[in-house]
This record gives C-alpha cells, sequence and structure tokens, in this order.
C-alpha cells in the first residue's frame, strides 16, 4: 500500500501518527511524509527558536529513524494558508505516487498552518479512498476530537519516541514534555481498545 503522511511542520507527523508510519514500513508498505513549511521560527521576543536548516536537518534524521521518505514544501512557517499551491503540491505527490491512504492534521486543530494543511488535504486528497485525521498538539478547540480508528502501536512505540527526540531543538524548548504527554496519549488509547499503546484518528473516510 502507498501512504501519504502530511504535516505542516517537521514533527507534527512523528507526533500525530509516528506509530502508524513505523508500523507501515514493518509491514512493507511504501510510506511518504510531505511537511509543508520550512519550519524555522522566530519567538515573541524576536529570538531564534529554530532556524530553517536545523528544522530540515532534525526532520531529515526524524523521518530516517521511521523508514519514512521525506518530501519537503518551502511554504513559511506561520504563513501557510489553504491556497492552490499548497493543494497542487499535495495532489502532485498523490497522482505521482498512486496514494491509496492518507493521514492528515485534525480539521479542529487551533494551529494556523495546521488548519490550511488539513482543508487542503481534504481537497487534494479527494479520490484517495482512506483518510485520516491526527492530532498533534495539546491546545484545546472549541470542537471535539472524534477519534473513532485506532492503531495498536505497542511495538513502535520507542520508535514514534525516538523520532519525537530526534528534533532536539523542540526537545529543548519544551523540556521533553512532547515525549510524556504523546507517551500518555497513546497509553489512555491502548487502554480504550485493550492494547498497550495506541493511535487514534478521526475518520473522514473509509472505502474498502
Amino acid at each position: 500500500m502507498n501512504i501519504l503522511a502530511l504535516g505542516a511542520h517537521f514533527d507534527d507527523i512523528e507526533l500525530g501518527c509516528g506509530g502508524a508510519m513505523a508500523k507501515h514500513i514493518a509491514k512493507g508498505d511504501r510510506v511518504y511524509a510531505y511537511v509543508a513549511t520550512v519550519s524555522g521560527f522566530i519567538g515573541p521576543n524576536n529570538n531564534i527558536v529554530r532556524t530553517n536548516e536545523t528544522a530540515l536537518a532534525e526532520g531529515r534524521d526524524a523521518m530516517g529513524i521511521l523508514g519514512v521518505e521525506l518530501i519537503c514544501g518551502n511554504f513559511k512557517t506561520l504563513e501557510i494558508e489553504f491556497t492552490e499551491a499548497l493543494n497542487v503540491d499535495i495532489l502532485r505527490i498523490v497522482e505521482e505516487k498512486n496514494i491509496e491512504k492518507v493521514y492528515t492534521h485534525w480539521m479542529g486543530d487551533i494551529h494556523h498552518d495546521h488548519q490550511a494543511v488539513a482543508r487542503a488535504s481534504l481537497h487534494a486528497c479527494r479520490w484517495v479512498p482512506r483518510l485520516l485525521m491526527y492530532r498533534s498538539n495539546w491546545y484545546h478547540s472549541n470542537l471535539d476530537f472524534r477519534g473513532n480508528f485506532y492503531i495498536d502501536i505497542s511495538d513502535f512505540l520507542n520508535k514514534k519516541i525516538e523520532s519525537i527526540q530526534a528534533h532536539k531543538s523542540e526537545m529543548e524548548r519544551t523540556r521533553d514534555r512532547w515525549v510524556s504527554f504523546f507517551t500518555k496519549e497513546a497509553e489512555n488509547a491502548g487502554q480504550r481498545i485493550g492494547a498497550r499503546y495506541a493511535e487514534v484518528f478521526e475518520v473522514v473516510k473509509w472505502l474498502e
């Protein structure tokens, strides 16, 4: 099966569906990851939190750990919009790679960039038979995430964590809280389905 994971920034895919990506690779699926932005950004005090070069290097390391082929967009961090340029980027990958299943951001995510990628996913992947949405941050939304599709990642949690930790600049910024938060999320999701660890997604469509 040909799989495509879509993310706005380097680390979104690892946080939201890194375990599922590692599991697909182990099954022999062809897995691609498209990251839309260059992902460097400046903090509110005009301090450089992460350069584009650092983000790319860490992103490559993370995808290498998961065994996923990385495809990079060139949109600016925090400035990405639901535009035809983004739609075309995604659609080109879908058609060239004959994508059969897509993982993307949840539409209810409050992050501006995440919303743009989610909307573009619905548009550009309209003929892909299976589309799942993931959460990749811990912020509240005025919408409810309807997690109704689970993937057992008990054997792949360590790969997920290792790929998250490859983003050393983000680990320094968050003091490893991403790892503890998403490990607990995976544990809670697993508890609901009788597995040790799981990732949960919202189904947009699923054709058998």
